[in-house]
């Protein structure tokens, strides 16, 4: 399933395949579903318009933001191409650790507020994420742009979902979906540093 290729004195990296970055996007769409499953249970007018909205800010910041990741690793990774898994790695590592952290923190009540800057500021704030698993996409010598629309498509359905399933399950845990989202990017940290050993 995982792909090794030569880069001859920099050693093997692993590639994500489809199914890595299916769950790479998972993983980061959940904070994106969370957010908006906040904001659906607050907004009762509507709805649609805003769970659009919000749908497509999200989406669009995943989307773009590893970008600005993998630009940005290209910076240096002239200097790091030798330890590119193990940068790869400690990403993952880190980002799953954060995640599963997270899960455990007390959440601050969330501000009902769906105008521009709102927006703009949810977008930036959901998609940090995004960025640093961008430089692991260039780390592990994967592609960017099939990652990006993935990461960007799903975190738009995740969090259109969210939105609209606020009125539903409002007794809801977020917490197992965090742990989960922790513990994907951790095993995809620990496959990426496989084919170094």
């Amino acid at each position: 399933m995982q792909n090794i290729h030569s880069l001859g004195t920099e050693g093997l990296r692993w590639k994500l395949n489809l199914i890595d970055i299916i769950l790479l996007a998972a993983a980061l769409g959940i904070d994106c579903l969370i957010v908006s499953f906040s904001q659906g249970l607050m907004l009762k007018k509507d709805r649609w318009k805003n769970s659009l909205l919000l749908a497509v800010t999200m989406g669009a910041f995943q989307g773009f933001m590893p970008v600005i990741g993998y630009t940005g690793a290209d910076i240096i990774k002239v200097y790091v191409s030798k330890f590119a898994p193990l940068f790869a790695f400690a990403i993952f590592f880190i980002l799953g650790i954060k995640f599963i952290t997270e899960a455990f923190q007390e959440k601050e009540n969330t501000v009902l507020c769906l105008d521009f800057k709102c927006l703009i500021s949810l977008g930036v704030a959901t998609s940090i994420d995004a960025l640093m698993a961008g430089a692991s996409l260039n780390f592990t010598g994967s592609g960017l742009v099939i990652p990006s629309l993935v990461i960007g498509a799903a975190s738009f359905c995740m969090s259109l979902a969210g939105f609209q399933s606020g009125n539903f399950l409002k007794n809801f845990s977020s917490r197992n979906l965090e742990i989960a989202g922790g513990m994907i990017l951790i095993l995809l940290g620990i496959k990426s540093i496989l084919p170094v050993f």
